[in-house]
């Protein structure tokens, strides 16, 4: 290859220069002579035609490389290479009056396009291999064997985007193999089949293989759960922020309700405390206006009845000085100093008894005085209470908003972490079919039996459990019989734990798909 390349360069360079001075050589004798060119401009006209073939081909080659093509600048391209073979076939005299002379003229410059044309060709066919967008051509032997299906299995080749003809004829056996099938498993009738079961004749015209053609039921129920599961994780956000607002407007409707009865036991407070001042004052008076009053009674009673008593002891002094005037003078005097002895006494007794009096009600007004401030305290104590409550009450309604935001911190968290997993195991999905899907072509591509795909399948099997648990240190903790014989549609348990140690050795041999 390196050999042929160098001699395509080298005769490719070659037959470009020789065709490029030859034209040259013939188009600016013929300008200068014949087309009336001047002797500064005729040498350029033959540069200006080549130079515009290499500089549109060039510019094309550079657009397409950048994925940006134009076809113009090929057509013009080809207008130019004809143009220049046209003026050099020309430039000897009439074509028909000595063709091979004027295909002599015209030879070499055609050659030099068909080299730029090969390169161009090359050059696009190197990007589209590194853009992996080049595809197979059907080769002409399949137009002229099967002139009627070929159209068909073109048109679904470039429609669904199969680059390759041999994946293409690949996915044409499996469809023609599993209608076998399933003519078989029904007895040549196709009708009595499921919709899921004809789903691979379906949907082989839109670019389907028979696998992902029988895996889309499988994949639409997947995605449906998965559009319920957001609904109603959706739901149960709006449920709990639903309940959370609820209970934010329960706490404020408590903290107003409490300020407001803190509002009236102070206010209560205060009226009690002012009422229960008012009365003890009002009690205490009347106690003391009471006392007074017992105190007046008693003196004047006291006072009235001293009186009586001097009067009656006059009158009966004035009957005995009547009657003894004489002999009972001397007596007389002697009562009379005797009675101012006695009212004396009497005046001494009652101003006792009156200060008794005086100092009891004052007693009695004190004491009247000391309940009133005892009934004071017990309401101030009162007051001291309802606050209390109150600052009780408020603390507790800040430890209920302190454990609302924490739950609501907690299921906030709950989220993130939920949608984390969900992302994480969509991404341990994703990796899984990729790893499948190309297992699955490096399978094909070799050409496996089928036992050996199925002993592959479980290897990449026991490969992603292990990635999504890698706690556990034995491939039958990861991969059971059971799930063997559901992925593998295998009936016998045996033919699964072979499968499955085969798979184990596989691995152990340092198979990674």
């Amino acid at each position: 290859m390196i050999l042929l390349s160098l001699a395509a360069a080298v005769g490719g360079i070659l037959v470009g220069v020789i065709g490029f001075a030859m034209s040259y050589d013939t188009l600016s004798h013929v300008a200068l002579n014949s087309w009336g060119f001047g002797e500064r401009l005729a040498p350029w006209f033959p540069v200006g035609v080549d130079a515009s073939i290499v500089a549109f081909l060039a510019l094309d080659l550079y657009l397409v490389r950048k994925g940006t093509p134009w076809p113009v600048l090929r057509m013009a391209a080809h207008a130019m290479t004809g143009a220049t073979i046209w003026f050099n076939a020309s430039s000897q005299g009439s074509i028909r009056a000595d063709p091979v002379r004027a295909g002599a003229h015209g030879a070499m410059p055609f050659l030099f396009v068909i080299g730029v044309e090969a390169a161009r060709r090359l050059i696009i066919h190197k990007a589209r291999l590194e853009a992996g967008t080049t595809s197979d051509r059907v080769p002409l032997h399949r137009w002229l064997l099967a002139p009627v299906k070929t159209p068909r299995f073109y048109r679904t080749m470039r429609l669904t985007g199969v680059t390759s003809y041999m994946e293409m004829i690949r996915r044409e056996q499996e469809l023609i193999a599993y209608e076998l099938w399933l003519k078989r498993k029904y007895g040549g009738d196709l009708s009595l089949a499921s919709e899921d079961e004809l789903l691979p004749m379906t949907m082989a015209r839109y670019g389907y293989t028979v696998a992902q053609a029988l895996a889309m039921p499988d994949e639409q129920d997947q995605a449906a759960e998965a559009r319920a599961e957001v609904a109603e994780r959706r739901r149960l956000a709006a449920e709990t922020r639903a309940r959370i607002a609820q209970s934010d407007a329960v706490a404020e409707q408590l903290r107003a309700d409490g300020r407001v009865e803190a509002v009236r036991a102070q206010v209560e407070g205060e009226t009690g405390q002012a009422r229960a001042h008012a009365k003890a004052q009002v009690t205490a008076a009347e106690r003391v206006a009471q006392a007074e009053e017992e105190a007046l009674e008693t003196a004047v009673m006291a006072e009235a009845k001293a009186r009586t008593v001097a009067a009656q002891r006059q009158e009966a002094e004035e009957r005995k000085a009547k009657a003894e005037i004489d002999l009972e003078a001397a007596e007389l005097e002697c009562l009379a100093a005797e009675e101012r002895r006695q009212a004396a006494e009497a005046d001494r007794i009652a101003a006792a008894e009156a200060a008794a009096v005086e100092t009891q009600a004052i007693a009695e007004a004190r004491r009247a005085t000391l309940e009133a401030e005892e009934a004071t305290a017990e309401t101030k104590k009162a007051v001291a209470e309802a606050r209390r409550v109150t600052a009780e009450e408020n603390r507790i309604a800040d430890e209920e908003r302190a454990r609302q935001e924490a739950a609501i911190a907690a299921a906030e968290q709950s989220k993130k972490d939920a949608a984390e997993a969900l992302r994480v195991a969509a991404e341990t999905r994703r990796a899984a079919a990729e790893i499948e899907l190309a297992a699955v072509e490096a399978e094909d591509t070799a050409k496996l039996r089928p036992r050996e795909r199925a002993v592959r399948r479980v290897a990449r099997m026991i490969l992603t459990a292990h990635a999504t648990n890698p706690d556990s240190a034995s491939a039958e903790q990861l991969v059971s019989l059971a799930e063997i014989q559901a992925a593998l549609d295998v009936s016998s348990s045996a033919t699964a734990s072979e499968y499955r140690q085969e798979a184990i050795e596989l691995l152990a041999s340092g198979y990674r798909p």
